[in-house]
């Protein structure tokens, strides 16, 4: 009787490592549906401690992906209003020349540049140039999504940046990495606490207005009262 009890017992065991194996998440993947989107939000942004971090808009990555190509114009629009409000723009490259860069995007001599693998603060100046020049906050361009665009974004939020991310501005090859690097962002931890995603048409930049003055109708009253914007 008790021989049967331990056979059923170690039976049941083979039968439950046996189902417990099966249930990985590449089991499960074809079941699995895509949670809700994240929401988009209008940012308005102080251009005086903001940077505008372009990833990557070189020949050799952005050249092959009709995806990263389509949203060449808008981050050059984008580049447009940053440099009006002389937001500071940082370049990256992933071990190519600034002369491969699309000249749609083309760097100015005196707009900076750093060269890394996914991580554009790996190995590079990038958050001693961000620091030195009292930004707090970095919006982040580029291709590819889930490579320079997430690592470069999750270590900004890391290091302590408010981070934003315009979704029609972070490229890849397939739709389905940029929706995962859409989700991860907003919901990773640390990172999604510190992440607002967005589109280029909802950035607003204005410039610095002194703290407190009567005249500023860009305090953080003013936005989440009135306008519902986000200030950062």
């Amino acid at each position: 009787m008790r021989s049967a009890l331990v056979l059923g017992l170690i039976v049941l065991g083979v039968i439950f490592a046996n189902g417990a194996k099966g249930q990985t998440i590449v089991d499960e993947w074809a079941s699995i549906k895509a949670p809700p989107a994240p929401d988009l939000k209008s940012v308005k942004i102080n251009a005086k401690d903001t940077a505008l971090l372009v990833l990557d808009i070189v020949k050799q990555i952005c050249g092959p992906r009709a995806r990263c190509v389509a949203s060449v114009p808008k981050i050059h629009r984008l580049i447009a209003q940053a440099r009006e409000k002389s937001v500071l723009v940082v370049y990256s490259l992933a071990g190519q020349a600034l002369t491969d860069i699309l000249p749609e995007v083309t760097p100015r001599a005196e707009e900076a540049s750093v060269s890394s693998g996914p991580d554009k603060f790996l190995n590079t100046d990038l958050d001693k140039i961000l620091k030195e020049k009292g930004i707090k906050t970095v919006i982040v361009v580029g291709t590819s999504a889930e490579g320079a665009v997430l690592n470069t974004a999750s270590g900004a939020a890391q290091r302590g940046f408010k981070v934003i991310v315009p979704v029609d501005g972070m490229s890849s090859n397939n739709p389905y990495a940029e929706q995962y690097t859409a989700w991860h962002l907003a919901n990773a931890p640390r990172i999604g606490a510190q992440t607002t995603l967005t589109r280029f048409d909802l950035i607003e930049f204005y410039p610095q207005i002194e703290s407190g003055s009567p005249c500023n109708p860009y305090s953080g009253h003013y936005f989440m009262k009135y306008n519902k914007y986000i200030e950062l």
